[in-house]
């Protein structure tokens, strides 16, 4: 198992996205690149998943999926992964957990979208992330209040760094997270799927 997963080097700080990419976007690619800069990452893993559990609609096939990432997300220190599907994980608690386990000596940073974060008191043991992982959250077209006035950011206001010092977060202890507003890409996987430009 660990042959086929993604080398990571003693210290390093790993962004992972996650998500169904179904299908991959340049709004992806554009959070990822700012993730890059801002917070002080190494590099960042995109976890395509086997499916989203808050989806009823099942994603396009794995390999399909998979394939449109690479073409949309070429950076040399951005890798597309599979690793859900070599972990046998199905929730994003899950599978850091077992990440942490199998690169003890990495630090992880979830990365997640503002419009996740509006809704990530419904993700489970979301309270099990925060605690576990330092967030970076980039801002969406039109959730920047949501996303502020949500849940967890209520709960977990003490922990939130400041924008400005967002570099910081890779190394920050759980919890913290941070909240940086970037240029706006409005690219969408539901507009791209709708307007029957993704049959994979």
């Amino acid at each position: 198992m660990r042959h086929q997963l993604p080398y990571a080097a003693p210290g390093q700080v790993i962004g992972l996205l996650g998500g169904s990419f179904d299908p991959a976007h340049t709004g992806h690619a554009h959070i990822t690149r700012e993730a890059l800069k801002r917070f002080g990452l190494d590099r960042v893993w995109w976890m395509v998943s086997p499916g989203n559990p808050l989806k009823a609609r099942g994603p396009a096939a794995l390999d399909a999926r998979m394939a449109r990432a690479r073409q949309v997300m070429q950076h040399p220190r951005v890798e597309v992964t599979d690793i859900e599907a070599r972990l046998g994980t199905r929730y994003t608690a899950q599978t850091i957990a077992k990440l942490q386990t199998l690169y003890p000596q990495v630090r992880f940073v979830w990365l997640m979208g503002a419009d996740n974060m509006a809704q990530f008191h419904l993700w489970q043991d979301w309270q099990g992330i925060m605690q576990s992982v330092p967030i970076g959250v980039l801002a969406r077209p039109g959730q920047r209040i949501s996303a502020r006035l949500s849940r967890a950011a209520a709960l977990y206001a003490p922990y939130r760094i400041p924008g400005r010092f967002g570099h910081l977060l890779g190394r920050s202890d759980a919890p913290a997270w941070c909240f940086v507003n970037v240029p706006m890409n409005d690219a969408s996987s539901t507009a791209i799927r709708a307007k029957g430009g993704w049959s994979a």
